[in-house]
């Protein structure tokens, strides 16, 4: 069939509107009719990537309907409405069979080299292949993942709200929830204020938290956490957090810290503000040539731990659908992460934003289809 999409022509360069040609589903997979899709910073990272393969379909956050399914699909059918988890996972590996799904190696390999499961490619344009990005390749009118990408959701849920839970929601809602294990009355702080940010501030202010403190450098991102949730903020620009985070919780620091930057200067300052006992998860992708300093000194004698998270410890299918039920309830805000909404032939604009520093980076864009 013939749809519109965004193409990634090479690295770095705008995204253009082209009609291109989507196979038909194999046996494992689904064809959905996409809805609305989040344009997110890991977007402008593959576009700005040489490894990324070109031309390519870029976009990973996406909720639509289900318009027809393979041969050996059996969870979802056409007309369901999905969101999209960009980690399918094979449920018989090492990873999968302990619970940890977000590890299996089954995904890896296709989504970097820009394929589907199998090693081909369902997109193409006069005869020449074009890539998957992230197994979803949500930048189009439709698209064709695996089964195990989709994920259903209430009807209830709007499709732009319900898009977003495919990446930066459950990333942050993962890290406290999951990872991090947030235990009511405890203390938290979140360094990192942005879409993923937030959400962690949402994971910890559901778990019952007692203080959860945001740590930033943008003044607006510190007033938006506090909607979210947070009942201190911490400028980092112009405070000495460590100091800080110590003097608001009796002199000890706080019990976890989750930090979404990316940057190891955070790592740092989180692990020196949490508290023996404590716990540190990190989130935020750090460049491969940086390094972490930690002090060595009774390291032993502290027993904090300091680990990575990805995708939020998320199992889709069981924490996707209780995230919507959250947002149903009134208990998670998902309204208030929507920035704009524009449609496919925009979707530059929403590239252009992410290197202006006025522009608020507290959500996201989403991209709407009729």
């Amino acid at each position: 069939m013939k749809i519109r999409a965004a193409v990634m022509v090479g690295v770095g360069k705008p995204l253009e509107i082209q009609t291109i040609e989507l196979a038909e589903p194999k046996a494992n997979e689904v064809l959905v009719k996409i809805k609305a899709t989040g344009v997110c910073h890991s977007d402008l990272n593959s576009l700005n990537d040489a490894t990324t393969p070109a031309p390519s379909i870029l976009g990973h956050e996406g909720a639509g309907i289900v318009e027809a399914v393979g041969s050996s699909v059996r969870s979802v059918k056409p007309g369901d409405r999905v969101a999209l988890s960009w980690v399918p996972y094979c449920g018989i590996c090492e990873y999968c069979i302990t619970g940890a799904v977000y590890l299996c190696e089954a995904a890896f390999g296709p989504s970097f080299s820009g394929t589907l499961l199998d090693g081909t490619t369902r997109l193409s344009k006069d005869g020449k292949p074009i890539f998957h990005n992230s197994l979803v390749s949500t930048f189009a009118e439709y698209t064709v993942v695996p089964e195990m990408s989709c994920v259903k959701l209430p009807d209830e849920i709007p499709f732009a709200q319900g898009s977003l839970i495919g990446c930066g929601v459950a990333t942050g809602f993962g890290a406290a929830v999951n990872a991090a294990k947030v235990t009511p009355g405890s203390t938290v702080a979140v360094f990192g204020i942005g879409g993923v940010g937030v959400n962690a501030i949402q994971g910890a202010r559901i778990s019952g938290a007692s203080k959860i403190i945001a740590c930033d450098v943008k003044p607006a991102n510190l007033e938006i956490a506090k909607k979210f949730g947070a009942t201190h903020t911490l400028n980092v620009a112009e405070v000495d957090v460590v100091e800080a985070l110590k003097e608001l919780t009796g002199g000890f620091g706080v019990q976890f810290a989750i930090d979404c930057t990316g940057h190891t200067s955070a790592t740092e300052n989180a692990w020196k503000g949490t508290r023996k006992g404590g716990s540190v998860i990190v989130i935020g992708a750090f460049k491969p040539t940086m390094q972490i300093t930690l002090p060595a000194g009774g390291f032993h004698r502290v027993n904090k731990s300091l680990r990575g998270s990805y995708y939020g410890d998320t199992q889709p299918f069981r924490d996707f659908p209780i995230i919507a039920n959250l947002y149903l309830d009134g208990k998670f805000m998902l309204d208030e992460l929507i920035l704009e909404r524009i449609s496919l032939e925009e979707i530059n604009k929403a590239f252009n934003a992410f290197g202006d520093c006025n522009c608020n980076n507290v959500g996201r864009q989403v991209i709407e289809f009729k």
